[in-house]
């Protein structure tokens, strides 16, 4: 499935395109293309300029008003540019892939695509390389005549292949049933992948269960290794781990399972949700949720309100949850000069100040930590211990004598 969405390599430049509209204001609109262009370094891909255009709403056939679409192809066939790929930051209908991909004459991706081939690339085990092609299959269902139009290659008849096409049967019709068929396959794959990962989850008895979740690139995984001292890949990219991890990490002489889960994103493609609704279960089983902030990036927010968003969606009841902001190693703010009368905007509040605001009212659920520099670390596997001790002793209420002999041990 990877053939079928290449997007392309770290010498092939793209453009990055978006909207400024009414529910998408100049600065969120500055923000997602941030994202975006963050998204096309990691799949290898180097941006060379950026589009913007005020708009109500999406243009339905082109995305952009015929003026800036006018703009955009100027500069696409300017050589120097030598630009080969343009981005947009919202999916694209298939006729407006169709119209841009026609005026342009360069590939054309938008963000769904874009991040549905950067999970291609990170996916690892047969789970989520399951989950990733049911995901790209969905999204290109409804393009099949711009893209599918070479699967009866694929489609040779005789035992366990697909039958050629009948008299009249024209070659969408072809290769919409080969797609259909694959979808059918993959979902009967995921549902036996389900199976096992259900029977694993029981086999790991009444152990408290912890989650790590959080927006992508906000250091789930550097904290899971530091916490179970284990060496899950971790790097300063987007998506960095899809498949879900489980650890056993023990504090002080409480163990428990810890898990890290794939993160989320603004405007995270509906096929991506539907297809890793299995690797969420480890959410949805969890007895606590760690929520992991990178309170370093200007918009951590509304980053967390996209989590807690997400979570909301996912889960039917509500858990017990803490908030662990995460890289204080990297923020950053500037002082206001002592003659500036103006009010204070978000780039002039120190950390300190920060925790006085809404944070404070959540304070006992929440630590300020920086996993790759390890500060606060102590105070958060204290915090850690104190909530899995609460549902451990509910569960096993004959042990509550051994923590507190412990403890007193430890405060002597």
């Amino acid at each position: 499935m990877k053939d079928f969405i290449i997007t392309g390599t770290q010498t092939e430049n793209a453009l990055l395109i978006g909207l400024i509209t009414p529910e998408q204001n100049e600065v969120k609109s500055k923000e997602y293309l941030d994202e975006l262009d963050f998204l096309a370094d990691t799949a290898g891909i180097r941006t060379v300029k950026r589009f913007t255009q005020r708009l109500d709403y999406p243009h339905p056939v082109t995305f952009v008003g015929s003026g800036k679409l006018k703009e955009i192809k100027e500069y696409v066939e300017n050589e120097e540019h030598a630009v080969g790929m343009a981005i947009f930051d919202d999916e694209l209908s298939p006729k407006q892939l169709r119209n841009l991909e026609a005026t342009l004459k360069v590939r054309i991706l938008d963000r769904t695509a874009l991040i549905l081939d950067i999970f291609a690339g990170r996916a690892q085990t047969a789970h989520a390389k399951t989950q990733v092609e049911l995901a790209q299959y969905n999204y290109m269902l409804p393009r099949l005549k711009r893209l599918w139009t070479h699967l009866e290659r694929q489609s040779g008849g005789g035992s366990g292949g697909f039958r050629m096409r009948g008299p009249g049967e024209t070659q969408l019709e072809t290769d919409r049933r080969i797609i259909l068929h694959k979808i059918a396959k993959l979902k009967e794959d995921l549902r036996e992948i389900d199976k096992q990962k259900a029977v694993q989850r029981k086999n790991r008895g009444k152990l408290v269960r912890v989650a790590l979740a959080g927006y992508t690139n906000a250091g789930k995984s550097t904290l899971m290794n530091l916490l179970s001292k284990s060496d899950i890949f971790a790097e300063d990219k987007l998506f960095a781990t899809l498949d879900t991890t489980v650890r056993k990490v023990t504090v002080n002489n409480l163990a428990f399972l810890l898990s890290d889960t794939v993160g989320f994103i603004r405007k995270l493609p509906t096929e991506l949700i539907e297809s890793f609704k299995s690797t969420l279960d480890e959410v949805r089983e969890a007895d606590i949720l760690l929520l992991v902030v990178d309170i370093s990036h200007p918009a951590f927010e509304e980053q967390l309100e996209v989590v807690s968003q997400t979570l909301n969606d996912i889960l039917k009841e509500d858990k017990p949850s803490f908030i662990v902001f995460n890289k204080i190693d990297a923020f950053s703010y500037r002082e206001k000069d002592a003659d500036d009368l103006t009010p204070k905007v978000k780039e002039n509040i120190s950390l300190e100040e920060l925790k006085k605001t809404w944070m404070s009212q959540s304070n006992e659920n929440c630590v300020f930590i920086s996993a790759r520099e390890r500060q606060n670390i102590e105070e958060l596997k204290a915090l850690l211990y104190r909530k899995v001790k609460e549902i451990h002793v509910q569960r096993f209420p004959y042990n509550d004598f051994l923590y507190q002999e412990y403890e007193a041990t430890e405060e002597a």
